[in-house]
């Protein structure tokens, strides 16, 4: 075993290697048409991911950040509405409210899941909006502006605890737009309907993301709505397609964020083995756990509430002292990633918003602590116990009796 070899964050390479022929064909099948834009792979894919998603409808767009656009607009969000959701997310999210031309607002996280906390947005409902009797609809009763959606973010991988989030959004009439970019597959058990769902069909729509590092990933960028809503569905294809019903009739001004038939094609052949992978990265999530617990270091490993099923889009540690750990393990030609930094509320993009620091504390000490390990289906046992040691070994929370050897 070659202790020095570089241990990436990420393996794009050798599943690409091993669909070659798959892939090849999904081009050469373009090439023989010259079916770049819609026709029969867009379709096929669309049909597939909707059912992988048990959703009604899935809309292939340009990127992820578009789907969510889309679906927010789709779902009748307008220019000043407000639009809630998480600090500790990627700035897409945000971007897609704001293009949308709402306003975003924060909600803190869970502690333990990094997903959206239904008691802090309980407690922002309850304190911040009153009914308008005039219109039927909550206001902000700082701004005057309605309060008429949620994105629940399910993060790294996990879905967020649907079914409060659901029901405050029902009392409070909030469209639910599942931001499900880092959930292909990922699972949540309601109890309110004593059944497993799949993200993407919780909310009135989802968006998700085929971004190449994605558990599902397109060789380009790519996205979806899923939904159940067939208007949802209809104004979606419109809004992509410069507003089209048909050809040259606009019905509404949209945008160019339509999905290539090829990456669709490619999507589409990856879809199969996307269960596969699913489960090799559930597995090595188990054998992190695993070795870390015998370790009995100081480090907090990803919690996975019982009614969630994850897919571990990312491995997602915290320790005290991230930036002497990621450095050690890059002397240790160990890749590692931040997801994410900085929160939105104190991005410089955001000032106007008028957050400081201490105002969504849990995101923002998340931040500060979490490092994402390599994680991905290739990722080998001896790989991780490499891994395991040399973090150990950095946060320095456990003798060399504790730490894990590497078995060649």
């Amino acid at each position: 075993m070659n202790q020095n070899k570089k241990i990436p964050f990420l393996d794009l390479v050798t599943p690409h290697r091993e669909l070659e022929g798959e892939l090849v064909n999904v081009f050469k099948a373009a090439l023989g048409t010259a079916g770049f834009i819609g026709g029969s792979m867009l379709e096929g894919f669309e049909r597939d991911f909707a059912a992988y998603c048990d959703a009604k409808y899935a809309v292939g767009v340009s990127s992820g950040t578009d789907a969510l656009r889309f679906a927010l607009t789709a779902a009748g969000v307008e220019p000043g509405d407000i639009v809630l959701t998480v600090p500790l997310t990627f700035i897409a999210t945000t971007e897609a409210i704001s293009q949308a031309g709402a306003r975003p607002d924060f909600v803190d996280i869970d502690p333990r899941t990094y997903t959206m906390d239904p008691e802090k947005l309980r407690q922002y409902l309850q304190t911040n909006c009153a009914l308008d009797p005039a219109t039927g609809r909550f206001v902000h009763r700082t701004f005057g502006k309605p309060v008429t959606a949620v994105i629940p973010v399910h993060l790294y991988g996990q879905m967020a605890d649907m079914d409060p989030i659901l029901e405050l959004a029902e009392r409070y009439k909030l469209a639910v737009i599942e931001d499900a970019c880092q959930a292909h597959g990922a699972q949540y058990f309601s109890k309110k309907e004593n059944r497993w769902r799949t993200a993407g069909s919780m909310g009135r729509a989802a968006a998700f993301s085929f971004y190449p590092g994605k558990n599902l990933g397109a060789c380009g960028e790519a996205g979806a709505i899923t939904t159940d809503d067939e208007a949802i569905a209809r104004t979606s294809k419109m809004l992509r397609d410069h507003g089209q019903a048909k050809k040259y009739y606009h019905d509404v001004e949209g945008y160019n964020g339509r999905l290539d038939s090829i990456q669709a094609g490619i999507l589409q052949v990856k879809l199969k083995h996307l269960p596969k992978w699913t489960e090799s990265r559930r597995e090595r999530a188990r054998k992190y756990n695993e070795m870390f617990a015998a370790a009995a270091a100081n480090i907090t490993t990803p919690f996975e509430s019982p009614y969630s099923k994850g897919v571990y889009h990312v491995y997602v540690v915290q320790v005290n002292d991230r930036a002497a750990l990621q450095a050690n393990l890059a002397k240790e030609n160990i890749d590692t990633g931040i997801h994410y930094p900085v929160p939105l509320h104190l991005q410089k993009a955001y000032r106007s918003l008028g957050y400081g620091p201490g105002d969504f504390p849990v995101s923002e000490k998340a931040a500060e602590r979490i490092l994402s390990l390599p994680m991905f289906p290739g990722l080998s046992e001896a790989d991780q116990t490499r891994v395991v040691n040399a973090v150990v070994q950095s946060v320095q929370c456990a003798g060399p009796q504790d730490v894990l050897a590497v078995k060649s």
